[in-house]
């Protein structure tokens, strides 16, 4: 029955599976909600399922033995696994690609031949599976160069180089298996010059509907200075597109799509373009197999519809672009992190102030990096902790509710960047 009450086993624990979280929870057809492994904020809306995430086998056994009506898989790391492939053949429906079609986010290598097939515009590249040779062609071209790992290296494996040391000492990293086997093949890409766009899109492997423009902050400190992480804020929409690009972006993401096709790989889930806004138009970055994060926690909030029918609709082929609408209001996100992150980081502080937070109008805290305690407080349990979104009529009251609802909350070490979204608000001429 099309309106009947579904049970949904969420597997992931970051502030992107709590966004997810939340939204299917909003869905009529929404029935009991399980996550796994979950995180403090995820399991007190929903039940723990004590499976691996990332095991095929046990997810489609447990998922077929507790009567799951969909899985949705947050991370990457099951997606390449193939948890897809198996909760499919168990006859469940799951939203996420199955570990071929996951390969565009799993093999860098493997998703630039896509690109390159498909005739879309990305950074000019050569692949390496030896250090010699790839020491030597980074010496031949010189900084500045982007060297990548070709497999998931949980967002670490990508060396932005502004010189040749720099460049070369990414890939001694990479070889010396500081990424695990992520490493075993490189990398190496001209560096692209604009501020960047994140553009998600759903699809069934036919349909693809695109989702709203974000605009993530990937360094540590404020004036986009410090380490890379895995994000530090984002907005969403993103103002400072020239006409014409986002139609750009959709058309890119559709001949990846096409080409995939044309390979005999359906994929369907959410297709995750990163791109460059260069002087010569939108250029492809890299391609993620699953919801971005933090880009999820602004894009979700804007979102007018139900997730769990897209979802469903993404597996059994029947996506059609009236299933998404937007609020014309923005939103910005915050995130908390623990004092050293992405470096060396404590655990186990309490956090107070969560539910002042939340009960500021228009105001989300997402937990990620939180685990409950026994006796119901919320610890510190990640780099990043905590996303605290606002969702109001104007860029500035979004901007300034976030951080209104970031004084609120406290525990020891709370650090964050006080300038998220003034690139939105200095305009595409001063970037």
């Amino acid at each position: 029955m099309a309106d009947e009450k579904v049970d949904i086993l969420l597997l992931g624990s970051g502030g992107r599976e709590h966004a997810l979280l939340k939204k299917l929870a909003e869905s009529p057809r929404a029935g009991k909600l399980y996550v796994a492994p979950g995180n403090g904020g995820m399991l007190q809306q929903a039940e723990l399922a004590p499976v691996n995430q990332d095991s095929p086998a046990e997810v489609a056994e447990w998922a077929k033995t507790h009567g799951i009506g969909l899985v949705v898989i947050g991370p990457e790391a099951p997606l390449v696994e193939g948890v897809g492939d198996a909760v499919r053949a168990a006859g469940i429906p799951a939203f996420g690609p199955n570990a071929d079609a996951a390969r565009m986010e799993g093999s860098k290598e493997f998703a630039k031949q896509v690109m390159a097939k498909a005739g879309v515009p990305t950074a000019a590249y050569k692949s390496f599976t030896d250090e010699a040779s790839c020491a030597a062609y980074v010496r031949e071209i010189g900084g500045p160069c982007v060297v990548k790992a070709d497999g998931l290296a949980a967002g670490k494996g990508v060396i932005v180089a502004q010189t040749t040391e720099q460049a070369l000492e990414g890939v001694r990293q990479c070889f010396s298996g500081q990424f695990g086997d992520a490493g075993n093949t490189v990398v190496v890409e001209e560096m692209l010059q604009g501020p960047e766009c994140s553009l998600l899109a759903l699809t069934d492997g036919t349909t693809l509907v695109p989702l709203a423009t974000s605009q993530d902050h990937k360094r540590a400190l404020d004036g986009d200075r410090g380490l890379n992480t895995g994000g530090m804020g984002v907005y969403s929409p993103v103002p400072i597109l020239l006409p014409g690009e986002l139609e750009t972006m959709v058309e890119i993401e559709k001949k990846v799509l096409a080409e995939l096709n044309r390979e005999g790989i359906r994929y369907s889930g959410c297709l995750y373009g990163g791109f460059m806004l260069t002087k010569d138009g939108p250029k492809v970055l890299e391609f993620n197999a699953r919801f971005g994060d933090p880009e999820t926690q602004v894009v979700l909030p804007r979102m007018k519809g139900d997730l769990v029918e897209c979802f469903l609709a993404c597996d059994n082929g029947t996506l059609t672009e009236d299933m998404v609408q937007w609020e014309d209001d923005w939103a910005v996100s915050v995130v908390l992190a623990s004092a050293g992150y992405p470096g060396h980081y404590e655990k186990g502080k309490k956090i107070v102030g969560i539910d002042d937070a939340n009960a500021l109008d228009g105001v989300t805290v997402y937990h990620a990096g939180t685990k409950l305690a026994e006796n119901g407080d919320i610890l510190t349990n990640g780099g990043r902790v905590l996303d605290v979104t606002a969702v109001a009529p104007t860029f500035e009251d979004a901007r300034n509710k976030a951080y209104e609802a970031c004084d609120k909350i406290w525990f020891e070490g709370k650090t964050y960047r006080h300038d998220i979204g003034i690139k939105a608000i200095k305009g595409r001429a001063n970037l």
